[in-house]
Formats: C-alpha cells, sequence, structure tokens
C-alpha cells in the first residue's frame, strides 16, 4: 500500500525526519496490538477487527521521569481517560494508549497494573523511601470506534494484549493502516487506521521535529479533500451501511522544550490539519490531541523545587511551529486511508480501501 508521498501527488512546505513519521523525534516508540478473528455473524465473541496502540515518549520509566504534555478536545463525543489530570499537572506518566471505544477501561486498567508492577510503592506510599504521601497513577487512554467491523461488546483487548503492544513498541518506521487501534476503523467512508508523518522545522526553527499520530475514524466520503482538491465529489466508496460521524485520536510529539501552555498551542493548530483533510467535526465525533515534549521530564515528586531552566520562547518561530503540526497532521491522515486495505468485518460489513489509482487520477484531473 502506498503512503501519500508514494503517489507523487502531494508535496509539503517543510521537511520530514527520515521516517516520516512520530518516531523521528528522538526516543519516542510506537507499538500494535492487532486482533483480526472470526468472520460472519456477531456472537457476542466476535468477529474481532480491533487492537491497541501504544505511544512511549521515552524508553525508561515514565512515572519516574514523566514528559511535560498538554490535551486538547476540539469536539468531546468520546471517552478518553487521564485527561483533567494532564490539564491539572501539564505531565504524562505511562504510555499513550489507543484503542476502541468500550476497551478504555480494560486498556487504562492494564496500563494501572504495568505501572504497579514497575513502581510498586503506587498506592501504598513512600514509607520504606522516607518519601510524603501516597502515590495514584494516572493512565491516558484515547478511543475512537470500531463497532462497524468488530464486536465491540466483548471487549477483547486488556492486560495480555498492552503488554504485547509494549513489547512490539519499536522506535523506527511505524506500521500504519490496519493494525492496533486502526484495524477496525473508517474513514471518509473507506477504510481508516493508523497514519503518522513529521515535520523537521528549518534552521530558523532550530531544527526542532514534530511528528503526529493518527486514529483515523471520521467523515463522510463527500467531504474527502486531498491537498485540495475535493476527490470525495469524484470517488466514492461502494453503497454500504450508513457512515457514522466518527472520531480521531491525534497524538503530537516534539523535541522542543516546550512547556504546558505552548504544547497547548500545539494541540489546538491540530485542528488546521484535520480541517484540511476535508473534516467539520460532526456533532456526534470525539477529536482529542494529546501532545508531549520530549525535552522536558519531570521527576515524581522531588524532595526540593524542582527549576528547569530548559526553555524556548516560541513566539518568533510560532508560524513554523504550527505549520509543522499542521502539516504532520494532514498527511498522517493520508496516511492513514492509503495504508489501509479492505476488510470484511462482523456481519460482513465492509470498509473498502482507498483506491490510490483512483486518487491519483482525479487528482491528474486538476492538474495535481
Amino acid at each position: 500500500m502506498p503512503r501519500i508521498r508514494d503517489l507523487n501527488i502531494y508535496q509539503s512546505q517543510l521537511s520530514t525526519g527520515p521516517h516520516n513519521g512520530i518516531t523521528d523525534v528522538a526516543g519516542v516508540a510506537v507499538g500494535h496490538f492487532t486482533l483480526i478473528e472470526g468472520d460472519g455473524p456477531w456472537t457476542g465473541g466476535g468477529p474481532f477487527r480491533t487492537g491497541v496502540t501504544v505511544i512511549l515518549p521515552h524508553q525508561g520509566n515514565l512515572y519516574e521521569e514523566k514528559v511535560v504534555a498538554a490535551v486538547h478536545t476540539i469536539n468531546g463525543f468520546g471517552k478518553v481517560t487521564g485527561f483533567e489530570q494532564v490539564r491539572e499537572l501539564g505531565n504524562i506518566e505511562t504510555p499513550i494508549a489507543l484503542t476502541s471505544t468500550l476497551n478504555v477501561p480494560r486498556v487504562a486498567d492494564a496500563l494501572m497494573t504495568i505501572a504497579i508492577e514497575q513502581n510498586p510503592h503506587i498506592g501504598l506510599g513512600f514509607a520504606a523511601s522516607g518519601r510524603q504521601g501516597y502515590a495514584s497513577v494516572n493512565p491516558v487512554v484515547g478511543e475512537t470506534s470500531d463497532g462497524f467491523l468488530s464486536d465491540m461488546q466483548a471487549r477483547p483487548i486488556g492486560l495480555a494484549e498492552v503488554r504485547a503492544a509494549l513489547a512490539d513498541a519499536s522506535t523506527g518506521p511505524v506500521a500504519e493502516g490496519v493494525v492496533g487501534a486502526g484495524t477496525g476503523t473508517s474513514c471518509y467512508g473507506w477504510k481508516g487506521g493508523i497514519g503518522t508523518a513529521s515535520r523537521v522545522l528549518p534552521e530558523q526553527g532550530h531544527g526542532y521535529t514534530i511528528g503526529a499520530l493518527v486514529q483515523s475514524n471520521f467523515g463522510r466520503p463527500d467531504e474527502l479533500t486531498i491537498a485540495g482538491v475535493p476527490v470525495g465529489l469524484h470517488l466514492q466508496p461502494p453503497p454500504g451501511k450508513r457512515v457514522e460521524d466518527g472520531s480521531i485520536m491525534i497524538i503530537l510529539a516534539t523535541d522542543a522544550p516546550l512547556d504546558v501552555r505552548q504544547l497547548g498551542r500545539l494541540c489546538h493548530r491540530a485542528a488546521f490539519g484535520l480541517a484540511r483533510t476535508g473534516s467539520t467535526c460532526h456533532g456526534g465525533s470525539g477529536d482529542f490531541v494529546i501532545a508531549f515534549s520530549t525535552a522536558n521530564r519531570v521527576p515524581d515528586r522531588p524532595e526540593e523545587l524542582v527549576v528547569d531552566s530548559t526553555a524556548v520562547y516560541e513566539q518568533p518561530i510560532m508560524s513554523l511551529f504550527s505549520l509543522a503540526v499542521i502539516e504532520a497532521v494532514e498527511e498522517a491522515i493520508y496516511n492513514s486511508l492509503l495504508m489501509a486495505h479492505t476488510v470484511v468485518g462482523r456481519d460482513g460489513n465492509t470498509r473498502y480501501g482507498l483506491p490510490a489509482e483512483e486518487v491519483v487520477k482525479v487528482m491528474r484531473d486538476y492538474n495535481r
């Protein structure tokens, strides 16, 4: 399956990183667990077209070395967990997990279990070390629905599957399309999934990298826009059941030493990249953004005040940061579509892969 750049129909103002993915931000790793099991009618125990995707901001103990983070809700019809503490404290202390809607509590519980294994004082206090307080843990989990293709009621993604996704995590190229949390999702009436892209700021932007990863599950077929061309007006999937409003999860990573406020500014810019692809954020959609910086670490409950002098005054290059986010989110969505193949799910429900050759034809008709 081709990525959008393989088709020579898309250009960007900023350059990509070597993988053109979120793992171009040094230290960031992504892993998937994919569950494709069973065929035919819904049974209450399948068929399954689902999974989980994990994003690790670094390879160490995230609870002991948290990362500065921000979250943003574009449209709130969703079941994300952990957002409120991120808003309050401005950090993330577990891997970020993406999954299907009804699996969110099970995946959050799995992240808690793994965090406790790595940090046995969670929930018990610091008596042995002399530190004060009783520690809790805040798992961050996002979702979109894969109920059209998969049996969501059975909630098959739990501790074993999260462990498998973590074991799969790599800092190399990211698998896209029908994989992990994108296994059963839809986008603009076609098969959606996982997509990623990155941008490297030029010299005046100090060479910082911004990466985006999306779990796409939104939009009507007629809305699809690629590089300004109304592809959806000319290219429609075969007739089928109605398309739900859907949702998207957008994860942003950067190596720029940004604080919570600055990361929040990046989160808000993600909506512009989403809009470039044709989305109007339907009322029944859940559209969420999580952004973190790998440059700023937050130690867990330090005994003394920690003052981090690592910072960047972003205003002179905010336009570059904005452009990087917008372009990376836009391209990640295109990749999530083009890298996805046709999937037949429960009850014969089908989402067709977006045909790259037909997309190219439409783009050529517009002299692209």
